[in-house]
């Protein structure tokens, strides 16, 4: 049985809430595919593409619900915003979250380092923004 959660545990989950919702909006209204935002400078000073880079323009296509060019841009970040949104949800549900086990850490981080590695070979250049 779930437990409702106090009106005080519920405070920080949706506050984070109407902050993706203004984020969203941001980029609703000025779309990042035709305005300037920060350049990444990782990219800036080597020529190489980051694991967030494209990440601005795939958040801005997800508000326009084009989900084919979102995971184009950077679908590493589609996948992971998935997974927020659901951890948001069990936040929200007052669920109890523990630490990451050691292989989910580890599991994790070998997958941002081959994405990042492949989209900057020839062979991977379609994971490139």
């Amino acid at each position: 049985m779930v437990v409702a959660a106090p009106r005080r545990a519920r405070a920080a989950p949706l506050a984070v809430a109407a902050l993706a919702i203004a984020a969203g909006a941001a980029l609703y209204v000025r779309d990042p595919r035709t305005s300037t935002y920060l350049p990444c400078p990782f990219h800036a000073l080597t020529g190489l593409w980051c694991p967030g880079c494209g990440a601005t323009r795939a958040f801005g296509d997800l508000v326009r619900g084009d989900l084919v060019s979102a995971a184009s841009s950077n679908v590493l970040a589609v996948l992971l915003l998935g997974v927020g949104v659901v951890a948001w949800g069990l936040w929200v549900r007052g669920r109890r979250s523990r630490a990451p086990s050691r292989w989910v850490v580890v599991s994790g981080v070998a997958i941002v380092l081959a994405f990042t590695v492949l989209r900057n070979l020839s062979a991977g250049s379609w994971l490139a923004p």
